[in-house]
């Protein structure tokens, strides 16, 4: 007569003593796993039909592991599921349930799977779900900021670089340039998921199994684009997962250079945007404070993203193959991750088409800076000026209007005249504000009809699910 186990697990039968209890708590992933438990019903149903394609279980006993592990689900969206720490996972609390619910025939569940292809199948499950859900908020971000550029397509504003006042270029124009950086993390997304959507299920622990199993049923029933070439790698890629923090880490990167933009232009200083009441808050002791709160929490809620990266990445940079039970720690950067990017991304698709611009603020900003100065070259160079002596004569009045405060479309034809010879009274077209934006008219130009057939493209494109 065999010995029972030292203790009530589900593997129990190799130990001769129970877990120390605290190391059961340091152990255990439930507390934070248990967000997967759809996905690990959803691929446990998938193995369980399998198993009764391949004849490995029968087609009653499948029926009775379908019913036991609906009631479960059920009975988890409803709050009143027990999660036990002492079952580890979210994978041994369902199985132990499934097995108090129908008996011995949940114990065949888990023929020819191992937690390792089980957790990891979960973990692509869950990402391919969470990625979707995000690629939806970068679409409802992006179509905000057609809105917005849209409306504010004429709209002129100083260009920077450096945060020194570069050229004119229009609201609209710095809305799309946007508009681009999101579109460049959305095809990012969709790339990754490619390799999410790979299914690991039937590795079993490393080697494979004995039994005949059909992964491709399987996959196809979970909606996988391919099953996994090397049970070895199967079971410890995590790769996927850190390719998705790193295009969450370049998406919060972008949102923080959003964030930026926006601080600084709610800021007095600026004040060439007004964000809705609802997007900031108050000082507890300055009455006249609006905080631009939802802009610095996703700049600094970067940082946690960039953190999950790196430390991702230090987790699987010294592991042997196969499995090992550092990759319990991928899953709270993984998940912080996929909260934190949904919720920023939420925030700012919300926020963005409420914006508010104060286009004479703008205007006025860029009046000041010199900001048609390239643009006076440019029309040197037109009269056949080189490019290299118009930069020097424009630099000259340049330092005249510095001298006498003054911008060069405030200076007189006579004032410009002692500087070349080659201006002449259509100098002023190219000086004003909107003869400047409308100069630069090439393909992803500032002029306003190609900011305008700029966004009309991008909502066809969007339009199309391309």
């Amino acid at each position: 007569m065999s010995e029972k186990p030292a203790q009530d697990k589900l593997w129990g039968g190799r130990f001769s003593e129970p877990t120390d209890q605290f190391v059961e708590a340091f152990t255990a992933s439930v507390g934070f796993d248990q967000r997967l438990y759809r996905h690990d019903i959803e691929g446990s149903r998938a193995h369980a039909r399998m198993l009764a394609r391949v004849g490995v279980i029968s087609d009653a006993e499948c029926e009775q592991i379908q019913q036991g592990l609906g009631e479960i689900l059920a009975q988890i969206e409803a709050g009143d599921f027990h999660w036990s720490v002492s079952l580890e996972d979210v994978h041994m609390n369902v199985e132990a349930r499934l097995i108090e619910r129908i008996g011995d025939v949940g114990k065949k569940l888990h023929t020819g799977r191992s937690r390792n292809d089980q957790v990891a199948t979960d973990i692509r499950l869950y990402l391919r779900e969470a990625i979707d859900g995000i690629l939806a908020e970068i679409r409802r971000l992006q179509q905000g900021l057609l809105d917005l550029a849209e409306r504010e397509a004429q709209t002129v504003m100083p260009g920077f670089t450096h945060l020194q006042t570069a050229q004119p270029v229009t609201f609209g124009h710095h809305m799309m340039a946007w508009f681009e950086m999101l579109e460049r993390d959305h095809a990012r997304l969709v790339d990754c998921r490619r390799r999410v959507n790979v299914m690991p299920l039937g590795s079993a622990a490393l080697a494979g199994t004995p039994y005949p199993l059909d992964r491709h049923y399987t996959a196809e029933l979970l909606g996988f684009e391919r099953i996994s070439d090397n049970s070895l790698d199967a079971v410890s890629d995590r790769d996927f997962a850190i390719e998705f923090c790193a295009a969450g880490a370049l998406i919060m990167t972008h949102l923080s250079r959003f964030s930026e933009e926006l601080i600084l232009w709610a800021s007095a200083q600026f004040g060439f945007v007004d964000l809705p009441d609802r997007f900031c808050t108050g000082s507890s002791i300055m009455p006249q404070k609006k905080n631009p709160d939802v802009p610095e929490l996703v700049r600094g809620k970067t940082g946690r993203v960039n953190g999950n990266l790196v430390a991702m990445l230090t987790l699987m940079k010294a592991q042997p193959l196969a499995y090992n039970k550092d990759n319990q720690e991928d899953k709270e950067p993984l998940f912080d991750t996929v909260d934190t990017l949904a919720g920023s991304l939420r925030a700012f698709a919300d926020m963005v088409p409420h914006i508010q611009v104060r286009a004479e603020a703008m205007e006025a900003a860029a009046r000041g800076g010199f900001a048609t100065a390239t643009d006076l070259a440019d029309y040197l160079v037109s009269k056949g000026m080189a490019f290299r002596d118009a930069h020097e004569v424009v630099g000259r009045a340049v330092r005249l209007g510095v001298e006498t405060g003054r911008d060069l479309s405030q200076m007189g034809l006579e004032e410009l005249q002692q500087f070349s010879s080659m201006i002449q009274d259509d100098v002023f077209q190219v000086l004003t504000l909107q003869g400047s934006v409308a100069a630069r008219n090439l393909h992803g130009g500032t002029a306003p009809v190609q900011v305008r057939e700029r966004i009309r493209e991008a909502r066809a494109r969007l339009a199309s699910g391309v």
